[in-house]
């Protein structure tokens, strides 16, 4: 009983409260002060604790008086130190190592070493390594210390590899090493093949749940192998094929994005607009990647087949300026796929409603103007490709002949409503309504129509037309400018170095397919400068060393076609294109010049005009003749045809196969032939005779000769009727000498000799023989050296 009373009465003090810490010490972060402002309701108790009374409460002891609980307090602090003492590992050092430390009470103190096993040691000699720097300087902040660690990490990184020995490689094993890092490339490569694969896969079963491979395939795309970056962007330009819809994606508003909406369409914006911002980024690196020789012609090719597929969707204003941009590019395959492109934009004109038809003409007329009218041809001739509807132009006729009409109905309806209106309110809020209601449903049934609006493709056809003519006008202008200048900076030279014009043959062609719709006040304009083009005016000379016979020739068919297709309107004498032509038949050489354009100029030009003057016919039929005396057989046999059209519409031009000693028995206005005249009215053509028939008709060529026997046995009797079936332009074309089958020289002498006796005087074929024989002994020899 008494041990239990000694139990009862044993005092158990508290527990020791921690040390009290300094407040420079404390270390509170910005996320618990900001916790603590923004719930500062729940924290202004803390500003009423009283501390004392809680530390009172939490020391003190039931039935204890104060004192005998200092006592206590005493005896604990004791029996502490003491075992602090017993347990202490300390080890005093020799007195010589360490000075002593004196107290006031005169004893001396030595300094102690605690014992440490080994592991605490190295422990302690790292801790000493990184922490003896931060002992004299503040506490470092979180960050400062994970920025500290990762130092330590990298340099402890360095001082291991540079404390790897480094060991040479055997040939042997160098040889492996490549062998193994090629089989790993290849296998690398296998597998991003076969990851593009099944994302294409996976984006094409489920487009809307696999936006994400999206993203991955453009991130393959910036591999450093240039073969997985090609069948990435290749990859890609099929996937939009299929996944490009049908419209022009608008992403919505913020008042729409506030908007609540099902689930379905929150899955279909995602989709569009993660749709939308992958397609931009891809646009944008095809459009880097243009300007690397090495992904040229893949970033074209994908370029220009999104251009051609989809010239609706978003972005169409960048994929048109990179390819009008490249149109004229000195690269043969650039620049094909571009003008393919632009072309088959202006002939698919339901695919994007005529819209990118105008920005396209409009974007390349900017760019023959920023280059100066100094392109290659093809980025002109694009424009032939172009079809503009009549129809609408008619209905525009029509509709400006009932305008006025319609006009006054209109304020006599309006007048009559405003006195209606006026007298009842109530039934002008109904007119108000029905007038709403009937524009609502008229901008929906337009919006929702597939056939476009009149008036929308009357204009946009008028944009683009007016900027095709400011195109052709302004090369015309350039070429009129630069020849005057080569001219008079040539004038002085014997001979001068044409200045290259290369967009004016597409022009002029352009010109003759569209001179019906030019306007009638530009008529007279056009004319003077295809005039000027073709003669020169008073300098004829010196601009005919600036442009060439071909581009001459063409300004003569313009002139044509532009009468032809206005011919009730114009009032214009063409007399000075006959001229030039008349002029340019004796500058045509056969290897320097176009034969096609000669051989239509004379189609246009004389075989399909009605009417000729009989001296001017003439004129022409004996300057073909000499021209098929000293051309090749192509261009002899659109001459011959030309010249067999003439006497066949004008009967007595025929009267030039007679054979009197003084000519032909029309003599006309000018006596006398004269074969230099510049002007066919005055070259005197009716009192000279064809003989270069004769020759002709010993021509090498089998057709040459049966066309010019045939021309030389016709009778100037006007009750004969013969009909031409064949067009000189279809004459050169089969003849041509690049076509191995339209020339087979005869096997048999006979027939030469039956051809040679055909002659009306034996004295002339016996001059003519040897003639014929030097020219085959000419050609025998030219036709050594070529070989």
């Amino acid at each position: 009983m008494v041990a239990k009373r000694k139990q009862k009465q044993r005092i158990i003090l508290p527990p020791e409260l921690p040390p009290d810490v300094s407040e420079d010490e404390i270390e509170v972060s910005d996320e618990d002060k900001d916790f603590v402002d923004q719930n500062r309701e729940y924290t202004d108790f803390l500003s009423t604790l009283d501390t004392q009374s809680i530390t009172k409460h939490v020391i003190r002891v039931a039935d204890v008086k104060e004192d005998a609980l200092e006592a206590l307090y005493e005896k604990r602090l004791k029996r502490k130190s003491l075992q602090k003492k017993r347990e202490d590992p300390g080890i005093q050092v020799d007195r010589v190592d360490a000075l002593p430390i004196k107290t006031l009470d005169g004893q001396l103190y030595y300094r102690t070493a605690t014992k440490v096993s080994k592991a605490s040691e190295n422990d302690s000699i790292e801790e000493e390594a990184s922490c003896a720097a931060d002992k004299s300087i503040v506490k470092l902040t979180k960050a400062e210390r994970r920025v500290k660690l990762k130092k330590c990490k990298k340099e402890a990184k360095k001082q291991g590899k540079e404390a790897e020995p480094e060991v040479e490689q055997t040939p042997q094993e160098a040889v492996l090493a490549e062998v193994k890092e090629d089989l790993t490339a290849e296998d690398a490569f296998e597998s991003k093949k076969n990851k593009l694969a099944e994302l294409g896969i996976a984006l094409l079963a489920d487009p809307t749940s696999n936006t994400k491979s999206l993203k991955e395939i453009l991130q393959i795309c910036k591999d450093n192998n240039h073969a997985i970056v090609k069948l990435g962007f290749l990859s890609l330009l099929a996937v939009f094929k299929d996944l490009i819809p049908g419209y022009r994606i608008r992403l919505p508003t913020e008042k729409e994005l506030e908007m609540k909406v099902s689930k379905d369409v929150k899955k279909m914006r995602l989709y569009e607009s993660t749709l939308l911002s992958v397609y931009k980024a891809y646009l944008q690196k095809l459009a880097a990647l243009e300007k690397q020789s090495s992904f040229q012609h893949v970033a074209f090719h994908c370029i220009c087949t999104l251009l051609d597929a989809a010239p609706h969707f978003n972005y169409r204003e960048s994929l048109l300026g990179v390819v009008i941009r490249n149109i004229g590019s000195p690269d043969d395959v650039i620049r094909k796929l571009c003008c393919s492109t632009i072309k088959s934009l202006f002939t698919n004109e339901g695919k994007h409603d005529g819209e990118a038809t105008v920005e396209a003409v409009q974007l390349i007329a900017d760019h023959v103007k920023a280059h100066n009218c100094q392109l290659h041809p093809d980025s002109v001739e694009v424009f032939l490709s172009l079809s503009f509807d009549e129809d609408l132009w008619r209905a525009a006729r029509n509709d400006e002949k009932h305008k006025p009409q319609s006009k006054k109905s209109k304020k006599k309806k309006h007048y009559e409503e405003a006195r209606q209106l006026k007298e009842n309110d109530k039934k002008r809020s109904r007119q108000e309504l029905l007038t709403k209601t009937r524009e609502e449903v008229a901008a929906d049934y337009k919006a929702v129509a597939f056939t476009p609006d009149v008036m929308e493709r009357r204009g946009m056809q008028t944009e683009a037309l007016s900027a095709v003519f400011e195109t052709y006008f302004r090369i015309l202008k350039h070429t009129m400018q630069s020849s005057a200048s080569r001219s008079e900076a040539n004038s002085s030279l014997p001979t001068g170095a044409s200045e290259p014009h290369p967009l004016l043959a597409p022009c002029l062609k352009g010109l003759g397919k569209f001179s019906h719709l030019i306007d009638m006040d530009f008529m007279g304009d056009l004319i003077n400068y295809l005039k000027k083009l073709a003669s020169g005016g008073s300098d004829s000379e010196n601009t005919s060393k600036c442009l060439t016979v071909a581009e001459r020739l063409c300004c003569c068919i313009v002139a044509f076609k532009v009468m032809k297709s206005n011919l009730d309107a114009l009032n214009v004498d063409l007399q000075d294109f006959f001229v030039q032509l008349y002029n340019i038949i004796l500058e045509y050489r056969p290897g320097r010049d176009q034969g096609e354009v000669l051989a239509e100029a004379l189609k246009i030009m004389l075989c399909e005009d009605r009417q000729h003057d009989m001296q001017k016919a003439a004129a022409f039929v004996k300057r073909l003749a000499t021209f098929s005396l000293c051309s090749g057989s192509a261009e002899s046999m659109a001459a011959l045809v030309t010249l067999k059209h003439l006497l066949l519409k004008n009967v007595k031009c025929r009267n030039l196969l007679e054979n009197d000693a003084g000519g032909g028995s029309v003599s006309g206005s000018v006596a006398k032939y004269h074969p230099h005249a510049s002007d066919p009215n005055l070259s005197g053509a009716l009192a000279s005779v064809l003989w270069e028939l004769n020759l002709l008709t010993q021509h090498y060529h089998p057709a040459v000769s049966s066309m010019a026997s045939s021309i030389s046995s016709m009778n100037t009797a006007h009750n004969q009727v013969y009909l031409s079936t064949i067009s000189p332009q279809q004459a050169f074309t089969d003849f041509s000498l690049e076509r191995p089958e339209s020339f087979k020289p005869p096997s048999d002498i006979k027939n030469s000799d039956n051809k040679r006796k055909r002659g009306s005087d034996p004295s002339v074929s016996a001059v003519i023989e040897p003639s014929a024989d030097n020219r085959k002994s000419r050609r025998d020899s030219r036709e050594g050296r070529t070989l």
